[in-house]
């Protein structure tokens, strides 16, 4: 199996499944980037029961990509990732940032496609 996320949807309203890892390689806690086709970047998270997120790994407030190397928690019932550099807090279901609702990052769709056979 492999993670997938769904790019942006097309002319014809229809997103594309992009592969990106296989799901050993993420680990409860610590996020992974992914390099996307238009050269923006991916973060992608696995929560401690087993769920996948996917963010865009850009801070919005700084620019850089470090989102995947932030610090993943919970705040009322929300999981989340706070950047590494200014500490802001962005919700990993709806990009929305914690600490500033005014601000978002986009979020992915993450699904797990192919198999063997």
């Amino acid at each position: 199996m492999t993670l997938a996320i769904e790019l942006p949807a097309d002319q014809h309203g229809t997103g594309n499944w992009l592969p990106v890892c296989d799901p050993s390689t993420l680990v409860p806690g610590r996020g992974v980037a992914a390099l996307l086709p238009d050269g923006t970047q991916a973060a992608l998270f696995l929560d401690r029961t087993g769920h996948p997120y996917a963010i865009d790994n850009r801070d919005p407030f700084t620019g850089a990509y470090v989102l995947s190397r932030g610090l993943t928690g919970t705040a009322n019932g929300r999981p989340f990732v706070a950047s590494p550099l200014l500490k802001q807090r962005f919700d990993l279901e709806t990009g929305v940032c914690l600490d500033d609702p005014g601000v978002s990052v986009p979020v992915y769709r993450v699904r797990e496609v192919g198999g063997e056979g």
